[in-house]
């Protein structure tokens, strides 16, 4: 009998780049054949994202596509939007399961009853709210590149106006820290380097538990023999308390690359948001960051365009972004999201306008990208090698600066690079190898 092919997809975030390497695993285990996703497979998943309405419908379209590939196939979808939005994908013929993330990691077992008609329900989903224990993926290796992602939090407790996640995610739900440190000390032990912590909000790590916070966790994990960088995915600004700051600018191992979503620098706007913070409760915790580690690279996420923002307010935003020391910024056209309490604002902004204000936002952010890299031009810099591109090895330092060389190191070995040219797309940079 020959083996079986599935094929997987992922939208959005680490967090479900970490969830579908973890059912690659499974799959594979159970002696299933991974098979790239524009192959002919006997099963496809896609794990989606609903943060946008763009998100919705690049979802909806990867899904039809999996179908064309192989009519016969089982095409499932997983992720944020079949567990907000079950009805809408079980509605669509070319979807054979739909499964939210509160059954994720049955995802497997789901499958395999559908395969041997045992059972043929279309959607599994639970409330996200009843789920009060954390559940993830026990993983010893990682399928989707170089730098394991590894999930210790899921869930997210602060309601921002214009976020479904919560919807998608459900509360704050941590990692115990013994059982993360075993995961990571199996990766590393597979010859892995560097570690990327991820979670719906990372910066909540022990807010359920309370037996112990990410202070906690980072303290115990740096101990870890051959375990050479750990990067932090994003972090709200709120939870950054001066214990925490201190630690991560000075310990080595932490990589000087924190991404703090600020979503506007209006004030106004931030509190239609529900942010919970002002502009210069942000800006100053950022500057003693970047004060403390000045190679630090500071990423953000912006929202244009949000029905409240008027123009005097985007142009405020837009003046007390220029002064915040980013070294980039991922922008958003703001989308309603049915269901969040910003909904009841409508949508108010033209899309023309917010159009314009997106452009512009995205022009500031390529000036500031090109600024931070400029700052390490002619500089020696320690990289850890995550791929090949044609003739070249990549690497990537701390600060998240992606170089290309020319080099027989291997990937996941690290060796000094100086940087000798920038270009304008934010990973086109070359560098010389130091030998």
């Amino acid at each position: 009998m020959r083996k079986l092919k599935v094929a997987f997809y992922t939208l959005g975030c680490r967090m479900n780049q970490f969830e579908t390497s973890g059912l690659e695993e499974k799959f594979e285990k159970k002696g299933f054949d991974i098979t790239d996703f524009k192959d002919k497979a006997d099963v496809y998943i896609v794990n989606t994202c609903t943060v946008t309405n763009d998100a919705d419908r690049t979802s909806r379209k990867i899904l039809r596509q999996a179908k064309r590939r192989n009519p016969n196939s089982i095409v499932v979808a997983t992720g944020c939007y079949a567990q907000v939005s079950p009805d809408k994908l079980a509605d669509i013929e070319e979807i054979d399961l739909v499964i939210g993330n509160s059954h994720k990691e049955d995802v497997y077992e789901i499958v395999e009853n559908y395969i041997n008609e045992r059972k043929k329900e279309k959607v599994y989903i639970e409330n996200i709210f009843r789920l009060n224990q954390f559940k993830t993926f026990q993983i010893s290796t990682f399928y989707e590149g170089a730098r394991p992602i590894l999930k210790v939090q899921e869930g997210c407790n602060s309601f921002c106006s214009f976020c479904i996640i919560p919807f998608a995610r459900g509360k704050v739900r941590s990692g115990k820290i013994d059982n993360i440190k075993e995961q990571v000390k199996i990766l590393v032990s597979r010859g892995f380097k560097e570690i990327v912590l991820t979670g719906t909000q990372l910066s909540q790590f022990g807010y359920d538990h309370r037996e112990g916070y990410l202070y906690d966790l980072l303290k115990e994990l740096v101990k870890i023999e051959g375990l050479y960088r750990i990067r932090l995915s994003s972090m709200g600004i709120n939870e950054l308390d001066d214990n925490l700051i201190d630690f991560i600018t000075s310990e080595e191992k932490i990589a000087p690359h924190f991404h703090l979503s600020i979503q506007s620098a209006s004030n106004k706007v931030l509190k239609d948001m529900k942010r919970n913070y002002t502009v210069e409760e942000y800006m100053e915790k950022v500057f003693k960051i970047v004060e403390k580690r000045k190679e630090t690279a500071i990423g953000t996420d912006v929202i244009t365009g949000f029905p409240t923002e008027t123009e005097e307010d985007f142009e405020e935003s837009y003046n007390n972004l220029k002064k915040i020391p980013f070294a980039y910024m991922h922008i958003f056209t703001y989308s309603e999201r049915k269901g969040t309490s910003a909904e009841k604002f409508g949508d108010t902004v033209s899309p023309q306008e917010k159009k314009r204000r997106t452009n512009i936002l995205i022009k500031l952010s390529e000036e500031k990208n090109l600024n931070f890299r400029r700052r390490f031009l002619n500089k020696e810099l320690e990289v850890l090698v995550i791929s090949k591109r044609d003739k070249y090895k990549v690497g990537i330092t701390g600060n998240y600066i992606h170089i290309k060389f020319i080099s027989d190191k291997n990937t996941n070995e690290i060796t000094k690079v100086k940087l000798k040219s920038i270009g304008v797309e934010r990973e086109d940079n070359f560098g010389e190898e130091v030998l």
